[in-house]
């Protein structure tokens, strides 16, 4: 047991468990969804986030700032920022626990200007789970996985059902993301071929 604290009083935590069928350490983390703001790249001014499977519960994510994602002249939005980071700490949950969940609260901590053309290489890890509540971290490091950290987050995920998203979701986009999904599974499966599957 050990103990995290952020933007919530301190609390004791379990280990986080990595699913055993999580990805390994060096998988590139293709887009969930292709309609997600996050790493799809449905939208052209999206964050087309890109990330990979790191050790020890982490989760590197790469994310290069626009003109479109600016608030000050020549500077990224702060909140697109926090937008960057809900994705990188939402995919190290979703894809190291494999659990559905969804950002309860989430803390970000603006320490240099990000300008805009810079690429903000973000680190981001599980910090421990107590029951539905999934805590996980991430600093995002200027122009370099090793430069400067820019900007820091925290965040408080809760693990939900799937009727979360069926009840609150778009049944159409739903229904896209599943058929997305069946079609990844038959490429993986060497069935991309199939025309009546």
């Amino acid at each position: 047991m050990s103990r995290v604290s952020g933007p919530w009083p301190p609390v004791d935590v379990e280990p986080p468990a990595v699913h055993p069928k999580a990805p390994t350490p060096g998988t590139e983390l293709g887009i969930h969804f292709e309609e997600c703001f996050g790493c799809g790249d449905e939208f052209e001014a999206g964050l087309h986030l890109r990330s990979r499977i790191g050790e020890a519960q982490t989760v590197y994510s790469e994310f290069t700032v626009t003109a479109a994602h600016q608030g000050a002249p020549g500077l990224a939005h702060g909140g697109l920022l926090a937008c960057a980071f809900d994705e990188a700490l939402g995919s190290t949950v979703g894809n190291l626990l494999r659990r559905p969940a969804v950002t309860g609260k989430l803390e970000t901590d603006f320490r240099r200007p990000v300008p805009v053309g810079s690429t903000l290489y973000i680190e981001a890890r599980l910090d421990g789970t107590a029951g539905r509540k999934i805590y996980a971290s991430a600093d995002g490091h200027l122009d370099a996985p090793d430069g400067p950290i820019a900007v820091s987050a925290r965040a408080l995920f809760v693990a939900v059902g799937f009727d979360h998203f069926t009840t609150h979701g778009d049944p159409a986009a739903l229904k896209k993301l599943a058929d997305a999904q069946e079609k990844a599974k038959r490429v993986r499966e060497g069935r991309d071929w199939e025309i009546n599957p």
